[in-house]
C-alpha cells in the first residue's frame, strides 16, 4: 500500500525565473543533472524538496560523482561558505563602483542637450 503513495503524480505550475548563482556551482549542477538525465530545474526541485524535509538529496554514488565534478570544475566551496559568498566586484577593493548604464546615458544626454541649447 505504501508504494502506491510514491507512484502518485502531482500537477504543478512551473514559472520561468532568473536566478543568480555561483558560476562553478552551476557547472557542477548542470553536469550532475546531465548525469542523472534530468533538467537542471528538475534537479533543483528535487534538492530543495529534500532539503525542506531535512533529508539528504543524494545517495553515496551521487555524492562521489559530485565530489569528482567539484574537483573537475574547481569548486572548493562547501556548506560552510553558504552565507559568506560575496560578488567578485565587491571583493576587489580596486574595482570602481559603476553606475547603471541608463544613469550614464541619461547624464550624457543631459550634457548634450545643454550644449545644443548654448549654440
Amino acid at each position: 500500500m505504501r508504494t502506491a503513495q510514491y507512484k502518485r503524480q502531482f500537477v504543478v505550475e512551473r514559472v520561468q525565473t532568473g536566478v543568480r548563482i555561483e558560476k562553478r556551482l552551476l557547472k557542477v549542477l548542470k553536469a550532475l543533472a546531465e548525469f542523472h538525465d534530468l533538467t537542471l530545474g528538475d534537479l533543483l526541485e528535487g534538492i530543495v524538496l529534500h532539503a525542506f524535509d531535512g533529508k539528504a538529496a543524494f545517495q553515496k554514488p551521487s555524492r562521489r560523482r559530485i565530489k569528482e565534478l567539484k574537483k573537475f570544475y574547481g569548486l572548493n566551496l562547501d556548506y560552510r561558505a553558504s552565507h559568506r559568498l560575496i560578488e567578485a566586484r565587491a571583493a576587489d577593493p580596486k574595482a570602481k563602483a559603476r553606475r547603471p548604464p541608463r544613469a550614464r546615458r541619461a547624464k550624457r544626454t543631459l550634457r548634450a542637450k545643454k550644449s545644443r541649447g548654448a549654440k
